[in-house]
């Protein structure tokens, strides 16, 4: 069994359902990604991936309270809402309630099911990144990623698509390899910073999904360790006046047209900077392995899992935190 196409021919069936679906009111002229925490960072490629190749079909994302408090005026009968919850989180449910409240088309995107799966339209199973053996191109973010292009190529077309179904055959290799060459690296960082109350994170452009997950869901969640994440471009409109020899500085290094921008702040923060700052380039986890013409879209797709299940875990060892710990989460009413 070819798990990587099966996976693939999977979306393809629920994106021409929901064509199928909106053919006679108009079609679908708008897509809406909602979820919380790192399932709404899990969006962030099928985001901006839409932002930056759809001409006439627009893309927005939510995160779920926001969606259930202030609903977009637009979301209506040609609406996707794209909606993502590892067990149903209470928010999320309500905000797939309200897309469908609203006239959208509604897709789950889940682990276990929940009044999420209920509520929705159609459904597609995720495999959790935090697994070990799930599979790169079945975790959230790469079928939501998928479903964009499923969804553009079939209405607009997307000439890049033959490409990026390559690369999704491709990435679990790539990802296993990088686990690989990343461990020794993480180690080494991890006991450089067990001790820092603050690690700023750093990123732009397809990578800024990853660095965001990073630093809410695994250095500030599973750590509880204080985490700014900056934007590279933003970093020199304020935050670099934090900057010193000390300041402990996780930057990831993104593949594609903002590459520019992370390479300013590499420079500055090699200049300013000292020797807590290191740099994750996505070069180095070898995303140059698939084509150029979709390369960019894929930042995220190594990063996540990468900075989760490598350099998440290497820190929670360091300093001895059970990364499985919560203070609040699950635990209080909130």
């Amino acid at each position: 069994m070819n798990v990587k196409r099966d996976m693939q021919q999977e979306i393809q069936n629920v994106v021409s359902a929901v064509i199928n679906d909106r053919k006679d009111c108009g079609g679908i002229k708008n897509v809406v990604w909602i979820g919380a925490g790192g399932s709404n960072g899990g969006f962030y490629p099928a985001q901006y991936f839409m932002e930056h190749e759809a001409r006439a079909m627009y893309s927005l994302s939510f995160t779920s309270k926001e969606f259930v408090l202030a609903c977009p005026s637009f979301v209506g009968k040609n609406t996707l809402a794209v909606i993502c919850s590892m067990r149903g989180t209470k928010e999320t449910c309500e905000a797939a309630g309200k897309a469908k409240e609203a006239g959208a088309v509604t897709i789950a995107l889940y682990v276990d099911e929940s009044d999420l799966t209920t509520i929705c339209d159609y459904k597609i199973r995720y495999e959790s990144i935090a697994l070990d053996e799930s599979r790169t191109e079945c975790v959230n973010s790469s079928i939501a990623l998928s479903v964009a292009m499923h969804l553009l190529a079939r209405t607009e077309g997307f000439e890049g698509f033959e490409d990026a179904m390559e690369a999704f055959d491709m990435v679990d290799d790539i990802y296993r390899e990088a686990v690989m060459y990343t461990t020794p690296m993480a180690k080494k960082w991890a006991e450089q910073n067990k001790e820092e109350k603050t690690i700023y994170v750093m990123a732009s452009g397809p990578a800024w999904g990853s660095a965001y997950i990073f630093s809410i869901c695994n250095i500030e969640e599973m750590l509880q360790i204080d985490s700014p994440a900056v934007n590279c471009c933003e970093f020199f409109h304020g935050p670099f006046e934090i900057l010193d020899e000390t300041t402990s500085v996780f930057l990831l290094i993104s593949e594609g047209r903002v590459r520019a921008a992370d390479e300013r702040a590499v420079n500055f923060l090699k200049k300013y900077g000292g020797e807590k700052v290191y740099m994750l380039d996505a070069r180095e986890l070898g995303i140059e392995k698939i084509k150029a013409s979709v390369r960019e879209y894929f930042n995220h797709v190594l990063f996540s899992p990468i900075l989760n299940n490598v350099y998440m875990r290497q820190l929670s060892y360091a300093t001895g935190k059970d990364y499985m710990t919560r203070r609040y989460m699950w635990k209080v009413e909130y």
